[in-house]
């Protein structure tokens, strides 16, 4: 079990750069270690690698509140860090959503919540048509965004064909409409301190009994979205559609 504190995060130096209520610190936040652990374990990809044809591929549906998928980009060498310093500014590449165009690494530009799983299912499906097996499609959502309708077309479609896509749902109890099961079971995990909450709170997979319903075909891991290492054991499960529903502190 590896959870690090906030203050002691490895990306606390270059996320700290990004002031102001426009970097929606708890939004932010919530993406940090899944963000972290992709980049720093599991995707095969670099600035170097970029844009390798059988590269794997990372789409951050969850656009808003971008801030710490920048300050990854920035510890792996993508941008460069003093870019963080000036978020959204009138000359800055660096806005309120990413942009594929201006941000180097950034495979979509996103912010309009529902349409990244969809763009991730087609991305999977054009590299397995390209003969790129080995190449791996990771897409984030929020709990909220997946009250979105065509979300639920994108997992059928994946079901179907087994296509081997992981979706990863940050659950911070965002969603407005919920789902039968989401409190009763639900596992809980000790709280971290500096990371939303009291110390002694604790995390709640508030909507993770619920949320696997919604994919019906799909294989399923529910984890602690603090814990590194519970986080890589979930990201490396290969070979069909696989979700992974990462519970943290409530919004």
């Amino acid at each position: 079990m590896t959870v690090v504190t906030a203050s002691r995060h490895p990306l606390h130096p270059l996320l700290s750069r990004i002031t102001g209520d426009e970097k929606h610190a708890l939004s932010a936040h919530s993406t940090l270690d899944v963000l972290w652990v992709l980049y720093d374990r599991v995707l095969r990809i670099t600035p170097e690698t970029a844009n390798e044809p059988d590269r794997d591929r990372f789409l951050l549906s969850k656009g808003h509140g971008p801030a710490a998928y920048y300050a990854v980009l920035a510890a792996k060498g993508f941008i460069p860090e003093d870019w963080l310093d000036d978020l959204a500014g009138w000359d800055s590449r660096l806005g309120h959503h990413p942009d594929r165009v201006l941000i180097p690494g950034v495979e979509i530009g996103t912010g309009s919540l529902g349409h990244g799983l969809g763009v991730a299912v087609g991305t999977a499906l054009g590299l397995r048509a390209q003969g790129f097996l080995d190449s791996r499609t990771f897409v984030l959502l929020g709990d909220a965004e997946l009250d979105e309708g065509s979300n639920h077309e994108a997992i059928a479609y994946a079901a179907a064909i087994q296509l081997p896509l992981t979706a990863i749902v940050i659950d911070n109890q965002s969603s407005t409409h919920g789902w039968p099961g989401g409190w009763d079971g639900a596992p809980t995990w000790p709280g971290i301190e500096g990371a939303g909450g009291g110390e002694g709170d604790h995390l709640r997979a508030g909507l993770s009994v619920g949320i696997p319903a919604r994919f019906p075909g799909w294989s399923v891991s529910v984890v602690n979205g603090r814990d590194h290492d519970e986080i890589e054991r979930a990201l490396r499960v290969t070979g069909r559609p696989h979700l992974v529903v990462a519970a943290v502190e409530t919004k």
